[in-house]
């Protein structure tokens, strides 16, 4: 049986600018913030360490490494699949906390398997381990930042939480990614390298899962006899998108989680290959992929993300949200004019900017609109569409960066951008909600 809540805060309580619901203290939200910083750093690293453990470890010819790495995403996609809907049912049935400490505990034991694996059969297997931690860990955050703030301050929390997911992430790829070019300049073979890189990320994630077990607000935000059974909670997941703005979050999901993938996957794997062509080493290439790609990109969607809450807070949300997929597909499709990934640093902003626009609005959007006693399946749906995506985006572009050009997967992604910010404009004409957020609204609809 799930933990009951803790004394309620008072109604003006807040961290910062962000005033919490009732119920929320100032130790579960600053539990929240090392969270947001931690959870989707840790989960990127694989991004790093794919490309390194294809070329270090199993000898993947680069020319077959755009293949094989959608491959890998598209399983590990499917064990998201499978778990996330579960993940939104036990997130309204037995409370977040327990789902979150769980989802890091499994990824950092898929990180400590990963560098060991002796095939690509085995590589997919702990890869899939991996997806089914990330599902659960990043299902919890995602329902967390709907949980604690007051309306007034959804996008300020969404920008607290994105500018904190943005250093966790930077931290990650130009830190950890240069640790294994240290290992290796102080004599560590390539395999040896990659194998201490891993364990360290793994270390990393049974840290942060002891302290979400500790610090993460026990119970959910409705009471036992509040929340309905666990059918209805499921139906109402799709039942929900009559609402025409919970069907475009949805939408925007499969954009916003897509994008991310893509961004942290194909640009280090395309800045990877580009420097092994120019016959770098392994580690070496990985950590100037990873700095000068995917660094450059999360680093300018850092800076961007403030400004995105803030414009999300004081304009109609849906209106909001048709400016930042217009900006997604902008930044997206820049990558049409590359010609070296390595040396290309203003158009990586364009697209950490773009990146970065998609998930403030989707996540800003979906937490508004998700009634309160159903926020965990609504949740879960969301990031299902996301997982939906994903598949898409990696099974096609994985095969479109081999076979085409490396911006295949990036030119993909920004079209679909231009359909939803169209879906969007429709929206905005036909049920765009609230002309202004909402003031306050401590049972979120």
């Amino acid at each position: 049986m799930a933990d009951s809540p803790p004394a309620t805060a008072r109604p003006g309580s807040r961290v910062w600018f962000v005033y919490l619901a009732p119920g929320v203290t100032h130790f579960n939200m600053w539990v929240f913030l090392y969270a947001s910083y931690a959870t989707i750093g840790l989960l990127t690293f694989v991004a790093v360490g794919t490309p390194y453990v294809l070329s270090a470890n199993l000898g993947i010819p680069l020319a077959e490494q755009g293949r094989v790495t959608g491959d890998l995403t598209f399983f590990n996609e499917l064990a998201l699949l499978a778990v996330f809907g579960p993940v939104g049912v036990l997130a309204d049935r037995i409370g977040r906390r327990e789902g979150f400490a769980r989802g890091l505990f499994i990824m950092g034991i898929a990180y400590a398997l990963y560098p060991f694996a002796t095939s690509l059969g085995e590589l997919t297997a702990y890869r899939m381990v991996y997806a089914a931690g990330i599902a659960a860990a990043t299902g919890m955050l995602g329902t967390l930042i709907a949980d604690y703030p007051q309306s007034q301050s959804r996008g300020k929390m969404v920008a607290l939480g994105g500018t904190l997911n943005g250093l966790g992430v930077v931290s990650v790829t130009v830190g950890l990614g240069g640790l294994l070019k240290t290992f290796v300049n102080q004599g560590m073979s390539a395999r040896d390298a990659g194998e201490l890189g891993h364990l360290i990320v793994a270390g990393l994630c049974i840290f942060s899962a002891l302290l979400i077990q500790i610090g993460v607000r026990p119970g959910t935000p409705v009471a036992k006899e509040e929340r309905p059974p666990v059918g209805e909670l499921v139906r109402s997941a799709v039942l929900e998108a009559r609402n025409p703005r919970i069907a475009l979050a949805y939408a925007c999901a499969f954009i916003a989680r897509a994008d991310l993938v893509v961004l942290g996957t194909f640009s280090i794997l395309w800045g990877s290959t580009a420097a092994q062509m120019n016959g770098m080493d392994p580690a070496s290439a990985a950590g100037l992929a990873a700095r000068s790609t995917f660094g450059i990109a999360s680093s300018a969607g850092l800076l961007w993300l403030p400004v995105m809450g803030l414009v999300l807070d004081r304009v109609n949300r849906v209106a909001g949200t048709a400016v930042a997929m217009s900006l997604t597909a902008i930044g997206f499709l820049s990558t049409l004019l590359m010609d070296n990934p390595l040396q290309s640093p203003l158009l990586w902003v364009l697209v950490g900017i773009g990146n970065i626009s998609a998930f403030a609005a989707a996540t800003t959007l979906v937490s508004a609109e998700a009634p309160a006693a159903k926020r965990g399946v609504v949740v879960g749906m969301f990031n299902i569409m996301g997982v939906v995506g994903i598949l898409v985006s990696s099974a096609v572009g994985g095969r479109l960066f081999d076979s085409w050009r490396p911006a295949a997967p990036f030119v993909l992604i920004g079209t679909l951008s231009a359909l939803v910010a169209l879906f969007a404009v429709y929206v905005r004409f036909t049920a765009p909600g609230p002309l202004k957020p909402g003031k306050v609204d401590f049972a979120a609809h």
